[in-house]
């Protein structure tokens, strides 16, 4: 026991009180809820957990509950669906554990996917731009940080080390770290290597104000499972934030934590997520042994030939048989619907328990403060989920009664006017937002008298951060972010020279060119044999000279500034060198995107200039800089689409927005309602 990891000692005494609980619950030989035998298995020196449910007669198994280890749960999840044998993982939170490739594997814990889904809302809420990812590297923990990526979250640097490495190691490759730009890190990491890389990180000064570090759930498990923290320990966690499982405060929660205090067998007082969950997951596999039994389920087994062992092999593999009442298990396993420890038990279509939760905790002093919570239920919150979770839902029109027609305010828009206008229809306005809210209003399930009023003048309102902490938003119906718009650049080519010229034009000036010289053959026709140059002559001769002047200037001018916009364009890459220069930048007039520029980006107010209406936006791009005009406009991606749209692609977009904010319906009190209606 004592050359157990920390992880698996804690589980085994959760375990322990599990088995007893069964057992003074049902009897050692009831036919109910089969008894649970605890197998420790060290193979191959990886403490690994099993925990197989059996038949008091045969010595097969019908269940695994465990282990600990991501990736013996990988493998192990290979011989479980030959066998038609449930595997339940309390500990093992690997994201390609998915249910299609591996039918009979369960999360009995919340898969990493969640976690990391938690942490870019979190970078995203603060508006960190990059982030460095340190990781140990395996399959577990790599593909962890590839969901982080998936996010949305911008990663400019992985780090990764290899398992076991050396504290050298880690300091070499912390000393790489720090010479990136982002100073935000996120540490997914095993807890043996954890401790280390903050104690050579301090070393390194990289624990000082103006570092971000955000730690996975190993760190809270390391803390809670430790009888004492070393106060050094301590001091190089200061300012962490870390990721908790939520678990529910509830009575037995507490009766679990009294009964742990008392446990004869124990070896440690304390205890972490990871136990509770080992808790429920056999108490999961008890009362769907229960449900089995009780429906007439019979235990038996048959001999599989695609399992037989290798010359030299001690595997023995021909001794394990494929349940034959698997998959009717399986299907009880996912049905099951209870409250544990950990709170509600309950398997989604994808077998993961449903209601995922994280506490963000910041380490401060000798322990931690919670500062928010997280789930999918709600994303960044500083609400228990708990609480959002036990709101009454709107379901009937018997509890949910409106005493006053909601009055819904539109700005009224001089441009872009396919999302919000002003209407003569019954409604009184119209456009896409329109149309998305009366959509998700007829998805409620009761009435909402509403009427629509129109205000300000192009002043509008988005999803972003600091609005997000002063009022309620639904759930997005759009992605949106500040994006750059520039002239499309022209490449050159040997027809160049008839850019300046619409195919009408050219037409035209041909048909002038046509007629001057017929007219000119006819009056010398008709002079023949006399001086041609008549005043008939040279009056036809000036007017055509007098049109080709006009048209060799337009045509010289149209191309010269062609040209010119083309030279002009070309320098702009990015946000960046959108700010280091000095050219003009267009905004639409009542956009954020104003203050943004001024407050966040530093750009002086005097490069600015408001745009009021599509026309404007167009005329001040072709314009250019140097003669009134703008280099590139910066407006919101969805206004930017529909303009590119209606223009035939005449502009250009400059990489992906480099702000991140949606588009919502926000102060109302069918607000959770139409979240759900708009999912």
């Amino acid at each position: 026991m004592r050359n157990f990891h920390k992880l698996s000692l804690i589980t085994y005494v959760a375990l322990q009180l599990m088995d007893n609980d069964v057992v003074a619950v049902n009897g050692p030989q009831s036919s109910g809820i089969a008894h649970v035998i605890c197998h420790v298995v060290n193979e191959l020196h990886v403490p690994l957990m099993s925990f197989a449910a059996t038949d008091p007669t045969e010595n097969d198994v019908v269940a695994v509950n465990g282990p600990r280890s991501s990736g013996i749960a990988h493998v192990i999840s290979h011989v479980v669906n030959e066998l038609h044998v449930p595997l339940m993982s309390f500990a093992a939170t690997n994201p390609t554990l998915s249910a299609l490739q591996f039918p009979y594997f369960l999360h009995t814990t919340h898969s990493d996917y969640f976690q990391m889904y938690a942490i870019a809302d979190l970078i995203e809420f603060y508006g960190w731009r990059e982030v460095v990812t340190i990781f140990v590297d395996n399959d577990y923990r790599r593909n962890g940080i590839s969901v982080l990526g998936e996010k949305r979250a911008e990663i400019s640097y992985k780090a990764a080390f290899t398992p076991g490495a050396s504290r050298n190691d880690i300091n070499d490759l912390l000393v790489r770290v720090n010479m990136m730009e982002s100073w935000v890190y996120v540490v997914h990491v095993n807890p043996d290597s954890g401790l280390t890389i903050f104690s050579v990180a301090k070393l390194l000064q990289m624990l000082t104000a103006g570092y971000i570090w955000i730690a996975t759930d190993w760190l809270p498990s390391v803390l809670d499972s430790s009888e004492s923290i070393d106060p050094n320990t301590m001091n190089l966690l200061q300012g962490i934030i870390a990721l908790h499982h939520h678990t529910r405060d509830s009575d037995l929660k507490k009766r679990f934590t009294s009964r742990w205090k008392n446990f004869t067998y124990r070896e440690t007082s304390s205890f972490n997520s990871y136990a509770l969950y080992a808790y429920d997951s056999v108490w999961l596999l008890a009362r769907a042994l229960d449900v089995f039994f009780s429906e007439g389920g019979n235990i038996s087994f048959s001999y599989n030939p695609r399992l037989h062992d290798t010359n030299g092999s001690t595997l023995h593999l021909t001794r394990l048989h494929t349940f034959q009442e698997g998959q009717r298990l399986l299907q009880i396993l996912l049905g099951m619907n209870f409250t544990g420890l950990t709170g509600q038990i309950q398997f989604d279509t994808q077998k993961n328990l449903i209601l995922p939760a994280f506490d963000i905790h910041n380490i401060s002093g000798n322990g931690s403060q919670r500062i928010g919570y997280w789930s999918n239920y709600s994303s960044l919150s500083v609400i228990a989920p708990k609480i959002l979770y036990m709101m009454p839902s709107n379901t009937s029109t018997s509890n949910q009664h409106l005493d006053n027609p909601l009055r819904i305010a539109v700005p009224n828009r001089v441009s872009y006017l396919e999302y919000a206008t002003k209407d003569k229809g019954p409604l009184g306005v119209k456009g896409y937002c329109i149309d998305v809210f009366e959509a998700a209003v007829k998805l409620l399930p009761y009435a909402v008298p509403h009427t629509y009023t129109l205000y300000g003048n192009e002043i509008y309102i988005i999803i972003v951060t600091n609005r997000t902490r002063i009022v309620d938003f639904t759930q997005p119906y759009m992605e949106s972010g500040l994006v750059i718009v520039l002239v499309k650049e022209i490449k050159s080519s040997a027809w160049a020279f008839l850019r300046p010229f619409t195919v009408e034009m050219w037409c035209l000036t041909g048909s002038i060119c046509f007629v001057d010289v017929r007219e000119l053959l006819m009056i010398a026709s008709n002079v023949a044999g006399e001086n041609i140059v008549s005043t008939l002559g040279c009056l036809v001769l000036m007017l055509w000279l007098f049109v080709l002047l006009i048209i060799n200037s337009s045509y010289t001018a149209s191309l010269t500034s062609i040209l010119t916009v083309q030279q002009l364009t070309s320098n702009i890459k990015g946000i960046d060198s959108l700010i280091s220069s000095t050219n003009s930048i267009g905004v639409q007039d009542g956009s954020f995107a104003y203050n943004y520029l001024i407050e966040e980006l530093n750009i002086a107010e005097s490069k600015i200039k408001t745009l009021k209406n599509q026309e404007e936006h167009v005329d001040a791009l072709h314009k250019g800089p140097k003669v009134g005009g703008v280099a590139a406009i910066v407006d919101e991606l969805p206004y930017i689409e529909l303009l590119l749209y209606k223009i035939n692609c005449k502009f250009r977009t400059v990489l992906q927005e480099f702000t991140k904010s949606r588009w919502g319906f926000r102060d109302s009190p069918v607000v959770m309602d139409l979240s759900t209606a708009i999912l």
